[in-house]
């Protein structure tokens, strides 16, 4: 029996290319009626995802997707003080550190001089959220009651994912990328439960915003232990969709995984908060029809330790390891793995290689606001 919700299962996909990348986010964010989706009067949040305060292909919001969709808003009539760039911290990854090494603050400040608003700094408040139905899970992780940003309620939200493999969800793109901004820092604390944790959040959002959108980049898309430790590859699709399900799904789909053997997309989609099932999603633009990266969800020395805990044998320490003054330990441990051993061991290769392709080269020009292209067609 599907859910309460009515929910538009269109996704737009286009293949693109570092010449035609700002126009062609243009064609596709008008291709799913996108202003007949959000709501003139209010706010538009700009959800920016930085997995890693490295810049690594496909792991964050990419400077061309950002500086797609904010030209496409003022193209379409949204006004300057609209538009809000907005960060959520991580405890192991700086967003502020991110935002410069992925050549988001170029966009955003230095381009279009866009209000920015970080989740976790005044003057935003933290807030309880009331559900109009008990959570799945939420209510149980957190029994004093779940808070969520006050900012983000009666505003838009635009969804900045990557296509990318995920070490604890298979896939990760437009719903986890609101994982950041409605939890706090103890939302590990839901990682035994993701799934269900995610499809909370959904419902959430559907509650508070008025209007969603989701824009995924995958120029590049990353294969493996994502959302760090990935094997980069150039694919050149571009998503959007006013389901956040049906993105995801289709996403999976495109990457070589069945999107409704996926829990958090099957019950997202048996709640009827979005189409997971791909027989039932409108797909306009390109054929992708026989469409597969191959790409495989495998593990990282780290990621296997966070498995034992939340799921193997060292489950019954979860709340001693997670939740007690012991926690610091694991935001070192996974500091020490990525940032010193895995990135100049495997990953400085990775990075080399992606400077040297296309869009490696306009990432490059993304440093600096005077060498950002032009939009093709456009006056300014």
């Amino acid at each position: 029996m599907r859910g309460e919700y009515q929910m538009k299962s269109r996704v737009a996909v286009l293949k693109t290319t570092p010449e035609t990348i700002l126009d062609d986010y243009r064609k596709l964010m008008r291709s799913v009626g996108y202003t007949d989706v959000l709501d003139g009067s209010a706010d538009v949040l700009l959800k920016i995802n930085v997995s890693w305060h490295h810049w690594f292909p496909a792991c964050s919001t990419t400077p061309w997707q950002l500086d797609g969709v904010v030209r496409t808003l003022l193209e379409d009539g949204f006004d300057r003080d609209q538009l809000v760039s907005t960060h959520n911290r991580t405890v192991v990854v700086s967003d502020k550190v991110g935002e410069r090494n992925n050549h988001l603050v170029q966009v955003d400040e230095g381009l279009h001089g866009i209000r920015k608003v970080r989740l976790y700094e005044p003057p935003v408040k933290w807030v309880e959220y009331e559900p109009k139905k008990p959570f799945r899970v939420l209510g149980d992780i957190f029994p004093e009651g779940v808070k969520i940003p006050n900012v983000l309620i009666g505003n838009n939200i635009i969804h900045l994912p990557t296509m990318k493999t995920h070490v604890f969800t298979t896939i990760t793109g437009a719903m986890k990328n609101a994982f950041g901004g409605l939890l706090n820092e103890r939302r590990h604390w839901t990682h035994s439960v993701i799934h269900e944790t995610l499809v909370d959040l959904l419902r959430i959002q559907k509650d508070i915003h008025p209007g969603i959108l989701a824009v995924m980049d995958g120029t590049f898309a990353g294969d493996g232990p994502g959302p760090r430790a990935m094997i980069p590859h150039v694919k050149n699709y571009i998503l959007a969709s006013a389901d956040q399900v049906a993105i995801d799904a289709v996403s999976a789909k495109m990457q070589g995984f069945d999107p409704m053997r996926l829990d958090f997309v099957r019950l997202a989609h048996e709640e009827g908060l979005g189409v997971g099932d791909p027989r039932e999603i409108e797909i306009v633009g390109e054929d992708i029809s026989d469409v597969d990266f191959g790409f495989r969800q495998t593990e990282t020395f780290a990621s296997r330790g966070q498995k034992a805990i939340y799921h193997g044998w060292l489950k019954p320490f979860e709340k001693i390891l997670l939740r007690s003054p012991l926690v610091p330990w694991s935001y070192l441990a996974s500091r020490a793995y990525h940032d010193l051993f895995w990135i100049n061991l495997v990953g400085k290769k990775r990075i080399q290689w992606a400077k040297e392709s296309g869009w490696g080269k306009l990432f490059q020009r993304y440093g600096s606001v005077d060498t950002i292209p032009p939009l093709k067609g456009a006056d300014d």
